[in-house]
């Protein structure tokens, strides 16, 4: 059967590679017919060098040309919405509806068409301006980003038109779109459709690329190489942590999302005042698409009490009675067993599940487990193993500091919430544990669960490590999410004929928002 091609330098084009790949169905186990190849070494040269010279070429475009290009793919992918929800739902099992074809997708292109604005308006790049020293800087591209997408999102965070490519393109740069191995012809549609709009706007052959897969040393000789500007990866703790090695040795940006249990307080007032509601919102987060969210909920934490008691027994029979989904491949079963073991061998106890099967194809049964704060603390780091899945750990404790000693004892994670009784009786108990708890985690919430992600721009989806690879920057949310991907850019005594339009004296569009001599405005400098 014929190997599907890779695209390079503008051009749907016949692998190099040698050894191939193919998706699997979830839902059945068996592997989908289309046949993928691993690009070597010598493409991903291949792909590097042209991505630079359409960084050259593009270098000092505005940004209405980007936004245009945001745009037209955005139109392009609504317009071919129903065979990408097709596709997506055949490797990977999600549900076409709500998620793939009512959330996802509308998710997807709103994210573009926010970073089209976000291109076209400049203000992003924080432009700024000095005018007794006459020293004017402002963010600029990078340089060709490349971009891991993850297994969990095939439309919202994929390497060819998820958040980091809008992100980067928006600032001004070309995308290498590595696809991910469970979603290949996903990736595949969004390539084509994003080739097509690059065609129709203007852009240079090689501002959007695919290559499928390669081999992991070869993932890391792209993270190294000096014509790669940064990188953007969403996947496994321990594959980001080797990518990150490579770049940091030569100081590449890279900007990854790892790994996070995201931890919920429930303290005692709310468990008294509306428990059977938590309960709900508790299942229906941590199971929403079979536990595979970045920011379900894998650890609860309670204080020992009879109705704490009867709040972990109904949510043990809410699990052992919800419907079993379908996992995302053998690998996430392989990883989720794994994490349970190392839970329970550390001192965890099986209230429900922690079995393989009981759903169709790649599934696991829907587990809750239970330690003791003692034992948590005595063996922090591996009660910590996520669990990315349908699975979660609820931490008993026997006093209010041992409450607070959980919070002390986090790793770094995506979010963390606090559930609070609306009578104020939590109130003090609340202000021992949000500071500690601020301070790991990227976004707090209080009294809702955190599975939902806006697409705002004060949303941070990032978090200290292991969440993400540094603690100042969001995947999610624009400009943010945007200046990622700048780099920043002094101009000291350049004439004014050769600064950027963002630089001028004169506000080029008139919504620009500068620093002027320490004052945000859209004015013009007076001279």
């Amino acid at each position: 059967m014929a190997v599907q091609r890779v695209l390079i330098d503008g051009q749907w084009t016949v692998s190099a590679g040698t050894s191939t790949f193919h998706a699997v169905n979830p839902r059945t186990t068996e592997p989908l017919p289309e046949t993928y190849p691993v690009s070597p070494w010598s493409e991903v040269v291949q792909v590097l060098e042209a991505a630079n010279r359409a960084a050259e070429t593009v270098r000092s475009w505005s940004g209405d040309r980007f936004a245009a290009f945001l745009e037209k793919f955005a139109d392009r992918i609504e317009a071919r919405a129903a065979d990408l929800v097709a596709i997506a739902n055949l490797e990977t099992a999600l549900p076409v509806a709500p998620r793939l074809k009512d959330v996802e997708l509308p998710r997807t292109t709103n994210q573009l068409r926010q970073a089209a604005k976000a291109a076209r308006d400049g203000s992003w790049a924080m432009p700024t301006i000095d005018t007794a020293s006459n020293i004017r800087s402002v963010l600029g591209p990078i340089g060709p980003v490349a971009v891991f997408g993850p297994n969990n999102f095939p439309f919202a965070f994929n390497g060819a038109a998820g958040g980091d490519f809008a992100a980067a393109v928006a600032a001004g740069n070309p995308v290498i779109a590595k696809g991910h191995s469970s979603h290949p012809g996903t990736t595949r549609l969004f390539a084509e459709e994003a080739q097509l709009a690059a065609t129709e706007t203007g852009m240079p052959n090689g501002f959007v690329q695919l290559i499928y897969r390669t081999s992991h040393d070869d993932g890391k000789r792209l993270a190294a190489h000096p014509l790669l500007g940064a990188i953007g990866y969403t996947g496994s703790r321990s594959a980001g942590v080797q990518l990150k090695e490579a770049a940091d040795r030569v100081g590449k940006p890279i900007y990854l999302e790892l790994s996070s249990i995201n931890p919920v307080y429930l303290l005692p007032g709310a468990i008294r005042e509306r428990a059977a509601a938590i309960v709900d919102q508790f299942a229906t987060s941590c199971l929403m698409g079979t536990g595979q969210m970045c920011t379900s909920p894998g650890l609860i934490v309670v204080q020992a009490a009879p109705e704490v008691e009867n709040f972990i027994k109904q949510a043990t029979e809410k699990f052992a009675a919800a419907p079993v989904g379908t996992l995302l491949g053998a690998g996430v079963v392989s990883h989720l067993e794994s994490g349970q073991k190392t839970v329970v061998a550390s001192g965890a106890t099986v209230l429900t599940g922690a079995a393989t099967g009981g759903g169709a194809g790649f599934s696991c049964q829907n587990t809750l487990l239970r330690v003791s704060a003692r034992q948590f603390l005595a063996a922090a780091e591996a009660l910590q193993t996520e669990m990315f899945g349908n699975s979660s750990l609820i931490v008993v404790a026997d006093s209010t500091d041992e409450l607070v000693a959980v919070a002390r004892s986090l790793e770094g994670n995506l979010t963390g919430c606090l559930y609070t009784a609306t009578d104020g009786s939590d109130d003090a108990l609340h202000d021992r544990i949000a500071p500690i708890l601020r301070q790991k985690v990227g976004r707090l919430l209080n009294d809702k669960m955190p599975t939902g992600v806006a697409v705002v721009a004060s949303m941070n989806h990032g978090g200290p490590f292991p969440a993400t690879g540094h603690p100042g920057f969001t995947a999610v949310g624009i400009p943010g999410a945007v200046r990622r991907f700048g780099m920043l850019q002094c101009y000291d005594a350049v004439r004014p004929n050769r600064l950027p339009a963002a630089l001028a004296n004169k506000n080029p569009n008139g919504s620009l928002w500068r620093s002027i001599d320490g004052q945000m405005t859209q004015g013009d400098v007076i001279a």
